[in-house]
């Protein structure tokens, strides 16, 4: 694993994935990211895209789509690490999946937003950057306001909003 050292110190920055996870990455994938047009194609061919399954108009429930085994198994692990990981970007959507989905398919998806940051690094040769765990909070607070009142109404609760005056 020598000639890979620098991709390897690059993955390595992903939370989650260890020395062992990123040399199985560069090993399935060769390292060399120009063979996948996009993100989205290395998603798909490690098999980490919701399949399609839909008949007379009307779309069914389904599993991933079936891809490479061993770089599956080595993202599972990462994300089951990373959405372990406090304060990082990918334990929010863990979190709010989790809820909602389920473990497994929070995992899934967990695993896409590794693989995607992935192909990222290694065709920009840049490390990874940490957004933070409050980061869709951040990028969208009106929602995350609507969600949190939405939560409480469910527990019972009624609930106004009167915002505060900016401080300035």
């Amino acid at each position: 694993m020598s000639p890979f050292r620098p991709a390897l110190d690059l993955l390595d920055t992903i939370p989650g994935v260890n020395q062992a996870v990123a040399e199985v990455i560069l090993a399935e994938t060769g390292g060399d990211m120009t063979r996948f047009r996009s993100a989205q194609h290395l998603a798909s061919w490690a098999g980490l895209c919701p399949g399609r399954h839909e008949s007379a108009g009307r779309v069914r429930s389904t599993r991933v789509r079936p891809g490479n085994p061993h770089l599956k198994g080595a993202l599972g692990m990462a994300a089951f690490g990373a959405a372990r990981t406090k304060g990082s970007v990918l334990q929010a959507p863990y979190k709010r999946l989790t809820a909602r989905r389920g473990p497994i398919k929070a995992l899934v998806a967990v695993e896409h937003s590794i693989i995607i940051a992935v192909w990222h690094m290694l065709s920009d040769n840049v490390p990874y950057h940490e957004l933070g765990g409050d980061y869709f909070t951040r990028r969208d607070p009106e929602r995350a306001a609507r969600r949190a009142v939405s939560r409480l109404n469910d527990l019972g609760y009624r609930v106004t909003l009167d915002p505060m005056e900016a401080a300035g």
